[in-house]
């Protein structure tokens, strides 16, 4: 009989150290030498295995171990990775926040997740007792770098008491135990957070390799730096970008180009915003990327001058892939440039929708009736018919099951199907699907603007705006005008605009309004500075505040 397979996303490292003890596990830039280009440290596999296996002891011995719930607020860096898969490996859950989120945010989310440990750079430590951040919950403290006067220990004297050599026995997971709690990025409110199961990390890992063919020996380089501990699953080696990871929309190209380059990368992730800049600077200094296989970009849709950019940088077989999909679950549908190019970039400016592709293998997908209330239980009627937006809902391995600290959260994203132990979850997105069973992506539901006479959906709207070729990217929210909910098309122009061009845009894009069924009822235009948008992926737009702007400006 053979033995119960281990699903903790920890376990491929040790089986990687095996089979390719000397291959590269992650490279990473501490600091710049005298003509300020890079130096990189680097873990072998076998050195990350090993250097995380000294860690998990040392956690255990301070108490750190199964199921304790530890923040972990350490810059990207060779001792973020190592602490990230021992803490794995002792089967504790990390929680894991964006920093940017802001400090309002970041306590709601630290008091909810109740954590009972934080492993922290020196800065981190200082918020956290200027912020009173876990001060009910938190008993043990552990610090990356110098310690002051915080009481706990450091990662250095944890390290010196554990043998160089010391071997670990790694965590037995179940697909249902716990892995981590990773909170969403909050463009439609407070952050939550989403309970990972190591079955949820697995079958991620699963879905990723079927829907990109990525084969062992591939180079990636990861600028969401998550997304670098799939690599050991994958068999890749993570090349950590020289960037501020908070802000990627204002990624130096140079450095992302030459770290692709030099390592010769294979697969790229980024966000729109950094693939947008890349691609603008590639595309004017005529750059080719012949190593890169393919790229990957999610977070919000990417615009299809965007994705020509960037695809004029590789080679013809080589695409951009746009997964859908969110924080709870990831993938659901996939498309690659290709097809947007040739086909699908025509319907979305004509105000159809973003084509977000076909459902992945692993993902059971319906579209239902836009509800704004709980729906209990899956009954078969819920499915509306191909070609009417609706909510679209998903199932599968990849898809968490709750919130943490968030039962009523939990019960408004959740559809019980009480035919079995499954679920769906409401993406909390509208769409629809078409003949060929391709995904449309039409906004978030939470953004539809309702007004006495109709319903306005986001991205098929916006999209119809986006065409100018002055306009960088439009918003669409509702504001009270004369006492009645109207559609406000909210605009950012592209840089270099400038100011005196700014009522000439305004009546072309009023123009543009008229000459569309989908927005000819849309007449009030607002140019905006620069719209506020989320801090993981600097590009999905927080409507909601622009809405308060914008009504500020019609009162």
């Amino acid at each position: 009989m053979s033995a119960p397979k281990n699903f903790n996303i920890a376990s491929h490292l040790p089986l990687m150290a095996a089979r390719q003890p000397e291959t590269a596990a992650v490279h990473f830039p501490y600091k710049s030498d005298k003509n300020k280009q890079p130096l990189y440290q680097s873990y072998s596999y076998a050195e990350l295995d090993q250097q995380s296996n000294r860690i998990a002891a040392g956690l255990e011995s301070i108490g750190i171990s199964r199921g304790v719930r530890t923040v972990l607020m350490v810059n990207p860096s060779l001792d973020f990775f190592a602490l990230t898969f021992a803490l794995f490996k002792v089967g504790a859950v990390p929680v894991l926040i964006d920093p940017g989120m802001g400090i309002k945010n970041l306590k709601v989310c630290l008091a909810e997740a109740a954590p009972e440990a934080f492993i922290g750079i020196p800065k981190a430590q200082i918020a956290r007792l200027l912020f009173c951040w876990g001060k009910d919950t938190i008993k043990t403290i552990l610090t990356v770098g110098s310690r002051w006067f915080w009481g706990g220990t450091t990662l250095d004297k944890l390290l010196a008491s554990v043998a160089a050599d010391h071997r670990y026995d790694i965590f037995q997971a179940t697909a249902d135990d716990t892995a981590a709690i990773l909170f969403t990025s909050g463009s439609t409110g407070v952050p939550k957070g989403a309970v990972y199961s190591h079955g949820n990390f697995t079958a991620q890992v699963d879905a990723l390799q079927q829907a990109y063919q990525i084969i062992p020996g591939e180079i990636d380089l990861p600028t969401f730096p998550l997304f670098a501990l799939f690599a050991p699953a994958l068999g890749m080696t993570s090349v950590i970008p020289e960037m501020d990871f908070t802000r990627p929309g204002s990624v130096d190209p140079q450095k992302i180009i030459a770290a692709i380059k030099r390592f010769e990368v294979t697969t790229m992730f980024g966000s729109p915003a950094l693939i947008r800049r890349v691609g603008h600077y590639g595309n004017e200094n005529k750059i080719k990327l012949p190593s890169l296989k393919r790229a990957i970009s999610a977070g919000a849709p990417v615009p299809a001058v965007v994705l020509e950019q960037f695809v004029g940088m590789l080679n013809s077989e080589a695409e951009v892939f746009t997964p859908y999909g969110a924080t709870e679950s990831l993938p659901v549908c996939s498309i690659g440039s290709a097809t947007i190019l040739a086909e699908t970039r025509y319907a979305t400016d004509k105000g159809m929708g973003v084509c977000i592709g076909l459902p992945v293998k692993s993902i059971q997908l319906e579209i239902i009736g836009i509800d704004d209330g709980e729906i209990g239980f899956w009954c078969d009627d819920l499915p509306i018919n191909d070609g009417e937006i609706g909510e679209i809902v998903v199932k599968g391995p990849q898809v968490t099951r709750s919130y943490f600290n968030r039962d009523e959260s939990t019960r408004l994203a959740k559809i019980i199907d009480p035919k079995n132990d499954q679920f769906y979850h409401r993406m909390g997105d509208l769409g629809y699907r078409d003949e060929q069973g391709r995904i449309w992506f039409c906004g978030r539901k939470a953004h539809r603007v309702v007004t006495a006479t109709e319903t306005l959906f986001t991205i098929p709207c916006e999209a119809v705006f986006n065409t100018h070729a002055k306009v960088y990217r439009t918003a669409l929210v509702g504001c009270v005008i004369a006492g009645q909910k109207q559609p406000v098309i909210c605009v950012e122009l592209e840089a270099g605009v400038q100011a005196d061009e700014q009522n000439a845009i305004i009546a072309d894009l009023k123009n543009i309004a008229k000459s569309n069924q989908l927005t000819n009822n849309i007449e009030t235009v607002l140019v905006h500075r620069s719209f506020p948008v989320d801090i993981r992926h600097n590009a999905k737009i927080f409507r909601e505040k622009l809405a308060v702007w914008a009504q500020e400006q019609l009162s």
